[in-house]
């Protein structure tokens, strides 16, 4: 087991404590003289992860800091609906039952090295960074080292011939009171949302909610809106708690791009 799989498993046990005892004893295994990380604590001096979520000087709800899934929804985004909840066009659907074979699993993107994109990039079993400013916020993913922008400026996705489609489409935000409304276009249609294979084209738009619960939990409401593969907009819910005491570190997809060429 390397290294970092144990770091991992072992914030996983510790920050599920009552009082985990990471969040006075740092782990970072890279760095030396690590500043204690800021904890809000009980009057008799025990880690308090219900506290209000802290905020920033213009009164913004921070949600800066590193965030780790709850649960693993990159095998199947919609586990948490009912098998029929999916409105399939038609075509997706005969495409989403013929990847449900297996039989195209080396078409899946991530199996070639190529983005996992949104939304499911944010629900792999890997940690992700958010930095806020007042005028944009970046996320930061570990899995293959990729990152988006969040811009709050009131700019607009300049939908059209003028806009070059991405793998992480172009995202705008604003807030709604407390909440983080994210609004991602311009997605290039190559886009699996899962490794069952539930399909996307180039008209999805996703809306992101985040809402930090306290200082420890916070949950992003995710709409899929793509009237070319669906008949309506459905809605997941998705849980992440916050990782004090850990740090991003190196993803290189290229060192296992061996697993594709495994034969069947």
């Amino acid at each position: 087991m390397n290294r970092r799989v144990a770091v991992r498993q072992l914030l996983v046990i510790t920050l599920c404590l009552p009082f985990p005892p990471m969040l006075s004893t740092p782990v970072y295994a890279q760095w030396r003289n690590v500043p204690p990380v800021r904890v809000p604590r009980t009057p008799d001096g025990k880690p308090d992860l219900s506290a209000p979520a802290p905020r920033l000087p213009d009164g913004r709800v921070d949600l800066s800091g590193i965030w780790e899934p709850t649960a693993n929804f990159v095998a199947n985004i919609a586990a948490g609906l009912k098998p029929d909840a999916i409105p399939f066009q038609p075509w997706a659907k005969v495409l989403y039952e013929e990847r449900m074979t297996g039989k195209h699993w080396k078409e899946d993107p991530p199996a070639n090295c190529l983005p996992q994109s949104v939304p499911r990039i944010g629900a792999a079993p890997a940690p992700w960074k958010i930095i806020q400013t007042p005028g944009f916020i970046a996320i930061l993913y570990e899995a293959f080292n990729l990152w988006r922008q969040i811009f709050l400026d009131g700019r607009e996705v300049a939908l059209g011939d003028d806009l070059t489609p991405t793998w992480m489409g172009y995202s705008t935000g604003k807030w709604d009171g407390d909440t983080l409304v994210v609004d991602s276009r311009g997605f290039n249609g190559k886009i699996w949302l899962d490794q069952l294979g539930k399909p996307t084209t180039d008209a999805l738009h996703v809306i992101e909610r985040f809402r930090r619960k306290n200082f420890w939990q916070m949950e992003i409401q995710i709409t899929i809106d793509d009237p070319k593969a669906y008949t309506q907009p459905w809605t997941i819910t998705q849980e992440v708690r916050l990782l004090p005491n850990t740090e991003l570190m190196e993803f290189i997809c290229l060192e296992n791009e061996k697993d594709t060429r495994v034969k069947n």
